[in-house]
């Protein structure tokens, strides 16, 4: 027979220690508060300027240069046969010439259309710079869909 020297003591449970745990817990809240970005300092608040611009009274001398989808070109709606680039260029000479405004550099409008060749714009490209035409832009129209 075994003598328990202990009965008139209970069992003690073991206990967690929670005064570290809290420090623990307030530096990690300290740390995280520190730390965080709060979006309301991220967000711009932007006003775009706005400009009320004229239409420019001075019209640049225009020379529109068409090209269809199947390789027939034009010069102001006016047809032309399209032999080389260098004949192209003098055509659009010849109507710079035309309407005297061969001082001013005109601004070659390329309207090609969307199913025509990529050599024919380039060939519009190469006269114009042959012509000594450097302004060229291209036609585009808007689809519509937003």
């Amino acid at each position: 027979m075994a003598m328990d020297f202990r009965k008139g003591k209970g069992r003690e449970d073991p206990e967690i220690n929670l005064i570290p745990f809290i420090d623990v817990l307030l530096v990690i809240l300290i740390f995280l508060m520190v730390t965080t970005t709060y979006s309301k300092f991220t967000e711009l608040q932007i006003t775009l300027p706005t400009a009320d611009a004229e239409k420019a009274t001075d019209h640049p001398f225009e020379i529109n240069v068409g090209v269809d989808a199947q390789n027939r070109y034009a010069i102001n709606n006016t047809p032309i046969a399209f032999n080389d680039p260098a004949g192209l260029a003098d055509e659009m000479k010849k109507v710079a010439n035309e309407k005297g405004e061969n001082r001013r550099d005109p601004i070659v409008i390329i309207n090609a259309d969307a199913q025509a060749p990529h050599q024919s714009v380039i060939n519009i490209l190469q006269a114009a710079r042959l012509a000594g035409f450097d302004r060229v832009t291209f036609a585009s129209q808007t689809s519509g869909k937003k």
